[in-house]
């Protein structure tokens, strides 16, 4: 997914868990630290936790992985770096103080409403997981097959059927 499509898909995240005051910073140009700056407000560092800790998972599973996190152990400000974009999650009063917006106030910014709905949603990679199938080869015998990897497949134990 590329950096813009990225951007909305963490806006979206952010207010599945209820994250406020979502703001686009487009810093094209304009910096070599990062291309985006995602921010936004929490009303308490459990709310802070809660929307970092969902980035985490939802964008590792959308093949994007943090490069960087600051801030857990205060949970006022947590800053997670995806080198394309960095996404600020600010307790509301933190946020005020180092006004982010205002220190970048010649970027591009863009104010994503409470009810964005991102439309795109990225493919997810499949997991590296082993699925077991029981596989029906007649009424008696049963084979358990183990799956380990695409196009191929391996046989453990088959098991017979018990009469009834």
């Amino acid at each position: 997914m590329d950096k813009k499509e990225f951007v909305y898909f963490v806006a979206e995240l952010i207010l599945q868990k209820k994250g406020f005051d979502v703001k686009i910073l487009n810093l094209e140009g304009k910096t070599s630290v990062t291309d985006y700056f995602v921010v936004c407000s929490a009303s308490s560092t459990t709310m802070v936790k809660a929307i970092a800790d969902h980035l985490f998972k939802e964008t590792k599973l959308a093949g994007e992985n943090v490069w960087r996190d600051e801030g857990y152990s205060g949970l006022t400000w947590v800053l997670l770096d995806f080198v394309d974009v960095v996404v600020h999650i600010f307790n509301e009063e933190t946020r005020k103080f180092y006004n982010l917006e205002g220190l970048w106030g010649d970027a591009e910014i863009e104010e994503i409403p409470e009810d964005f709905i991102y439309k795109k949603k990225p493919v997810r990679k499949p997991r590296k997981v082993t699925e077991k199938v029981t596989k029906k080869v007649s009424d008696k015998v049963t084979k358990k097959v183990t799956i380990k990897k695409p196009g191929k497949t391996t046989i453990t134990k088959p098991k017979k059927k018990s009469s009834e």
